[in-house]
């Protein structure tokens, strides 16, 4: 897996799939690194040259000091896409990959095709949960919020049906960096991009889960209401909706992309 210098900090990234197919990247929400996309990398590759990365402060990427912001995000996608040399990508990001989308598509319209914005919101109008959150992983750890963000990322039905994919989400949350997963929450914090919606232009897909407590589907409808011509799908999911849902996610997926 190469890793490409964004402003002075490697960015672990992965390059899989079709060669000379259409580019697709996929983008990680806060506090999961690039493997939380294997349930549709496998379709995914057969027909995409598929882009995966882990976000500064993840996984193997480098975990310089804070503040980061989804400007900064942004930058290091663009930084990618040069070092690969493609000049043209769709987009699908989840949650926090969904905020860097939007950045994306407002800020470098030229460099991407298609956009899925995942269970993502585009505005937090109250801090505090973000606050809360920075106070308790500084003081104990990101294991000391492990078990609430992952009730809100799967149903109690699938956390049940499911433990062991469960538990593997629980440790690579547990395993990503502090000093990083504090940053991202600090940049969450401050989350206000509606000015941004209107001016994405790009053929957007978004998906919502129909019991996600942290994106609900307010904010989907809301993104979707504000960027011109976007669609919205709803999945029987709470927040890791690629998981939870993984077929329904895939086709949905797969289908809007390779729409004419």
């Amino acid at each position: 897996m190469p890793m490409i210098d964004a402003d002075g900090c490697l960015l672990n990234v992965s390059v899989e799939g079709r060669d000379g197919g259409p580019t697709l990247m996929l983008s990680n929400s806060l506090g999961a690194t690039m493997q939380m996309w294997e349930p549709q990398m496998a379709a995914l590759t057969q027909i995409f040259r598929v882009i995966r990365y882990d976000r500064r402060g993840h996984g193997k990427s480098g975990v310089p000091p804070g503040p980061y912001s989804m400007e900064r995000f942004g930058r290091d996608v663009l930084a990618i896409l040069d070092d690969l040399n493609i000049q043209k990508t769709h987009w699908c990001g989840l949650s926090m990959g969904g905020m860097v989308g939007q950045w994306l598509g407002a800020n470098a319209p030229e460099r991407f095709g298609k956009l899925i914005l995942a269970n993502t919101a585009c505005y937090y109008p109250d801090p505090t949960n973000w606050l809360n959150r920075i106070k308790a992983v500084k003081e104990g750890g990101v294991a000391s919020v492990a078990d609430t963000v992952i009730a809100a990322w799967l149903t109690a039905d699938f956390r049940e049906r499911e433990p062991q994919i469960t538990a593997n989400l629980k440790a690579m949350m547990i395993a990503t960096p502090p000093q990083g997963y504090i940053a991202c929450c600090e940049a969450l914090s401050t989350l206000d991009q509606r000015d941004l919606l209107p001016k994405i232009k790009s053929p957007t897909l978004v998906i919502a889960g129909r019991h996600d407590m942290s994106t609900p589907v307010a904010a989907g409808e809301y993104i979707r209401s504000q960027i011109p011509g976007a669609a919205l799908t709803i999945l029987d999911a709470a927040h890791i909706s690629n998981v939870e849902q993984p077929h329904a996610f895939t086709d949905a997926v797969v289908g809007f992309l390779t729409q004419r």
